[in-house]
């Protein structure tokens, strides 16, 4: 990755961007920043043609969801131009410590995102960018989570609308139905599946009569269903893809299901970028003070876990010494703990090989023990982290070994 000359720094909003074109660091970034003329730039055909004209080798900007930065990463990169993205806590640092910039705001963090360009070359130094593959699962998972969160009221308020109107099928649990076919409950409201069962129930019911309201819930609920069914035959189709087939033999020995898998590979493919240069695991020895023992430290291990949201930080202060789980991505780390609940708390699920009775043990350890249940299954969350690391390492760096 070399330097080039016209950097571009580009802070991105919803419907605009703020940009910076730089040929140069300026020496004095507070003094710059009240003298430049910042570019606004609108997401529309006048607003790109703006950023293009600018002639930009280099477009530096943060990784600001899937939504408002895809345009603009597209265009630019489609036109010719490098793409480079930096995380939110180096930029937030950078601007403050090293460029003393005043408070945040859209030029400020256009022209140290340009700056950062001319101090940073190594490619250590950018979020790296997801291949079109892993790019369109990690979309397609959080419009999945988009349509959980969209259905779940409309599915309680339907069902506080048929204690009334048919409270004997109030609080039946419906699910999708082979093939994609919409969960039976929903469809016989509104008349998109028959169902003798629902008929006679209905018949014999001492509610007060279904609405139309009732099944336009149930309608919106079955489109849903729809749009999920399609989203993950899509999932599972990509995933087929030769190059996810050693991480997905990993997945095997924890029983992840099909959008559990597609979330955790999503934020981390590929695993190279967590490893060395030699391309396996990072590990550092450190002598400890006051002792000559050094101290082992799995520094790609720590990367892993904090990406997926399961390193516990600690922090000392005084006699007080806490860890805690901060940073990381939230979306997989409340995956995790759902994998937890359903996957390895009821000894019914559990799964029976060597990881579902390790984790299976230390949960019921730590039950055992009085610790809160949340504490319980995060830790367990954790644990399972490290073994399906390992586990991806095994299949995925030493691969060639066990065939």
């Amino acid at each position: 990755m070399n330097d080039l000359p016209r950097v571009l720094g580009i802070d991105i909003s919803k419907s605009s961007i703020s940009a910076c074109l730089l040929t140069d660091k300026p020496t004095e970034p507070r003094q710059f920043y009240y003298n430049y003329d910042f570019k606004l730039f609108k997401a529309d055909a006048s607003g790109i043609k703006g950023v293009l004209d600018l002639k930009p080798d280099v477009a530096i900007l943060e990784p600001t969801g899937t939504n408002y930065s895809k345009l603009w990463v597209t265009i630019l990169a489609q036109s010719g131009v490098e793409v480079r993205l930096v995380g939110h806590k180096e930029l937030r640092n950078y601007r403050a410590y090293h460029l003393a910039l005043p408070d945040k705001d859209d030029n400020a963090d256009a022209l140290a995102l340009a700056c950062y360009g001319f101090d940073y070359s190594s490619p250590a130094r950018y979020v790296a960018l997801k291949d079109a593959t892993t790019a369109r699962i990690r979309e397609l998972v959080l419009r999945l989570k988009h349509l959980n969160r969209v259905k779940n009221p409309i599915s309680n308020r339907l069902r506080q609308d048929l204690a009334w109107q048919f409270p004997e099928a109030a609080h039946i649990k419906s699910r999708r139905g082979a093939k994609g076919k919409v969960p039976l409950l929903w469809g016989w409201l509104c008349g998109k599946r028959s169902s003798k069962r629902y008929d006679r129930m209905y018949l014999d019911s001492v509610g007060l009569g279904l609405l139309d309201t009732v099944r336009l819930h149930a309608q919106r609920l079955c489109s849903i269903s729809d749009e999920e069914f399609a989203i993950e035959c899509e999932i599972k189709k990509l995933l087929e893809d030769s190059k996810f087939l050693p991480y997905r033999k990993a997945f095997n020995s924890f029983g992840f299901g099909l959008r559990l898998e597609a979330i955790i590979l999503s934020q981390i493919y590929p695993l190279q970028k967590f490893l060395g240069e030699d391309g396996k695991p990072i590990v550092q020895f450190i002598k400890s003070k006051g002792s000559k023992k050094s101290t082992k430290r799995k520094l790609s291990l720590r990367k892993f876990q904090k990406l997926l949201g399961l390193a516990p930080s600690k922090e000392y202060s005084g006699d007080k010494r806490l860890n805690k789980v901060t940073g990381g991505n939230d979306f997989t780390r409340i995956a995790m703990w759902q994998w937890v609940f359903t996957t390895i708390e009821p000894k019914r699920n559990r799964l029976n090989n060597v990881i579902g009775k390790k984790l299976g043990k230390k949960l019921d350890e730590e039950k055992a023990s009085g610790r809160p249940i949340r504490l319980i299954r995060s830790r367990v969350a954790a644990q399972g982290v490290k073994l399906l690391f390992t586990e991806l390492v095994k299949y995925v760096v030493y691969n060639d070994r066990l065939e």
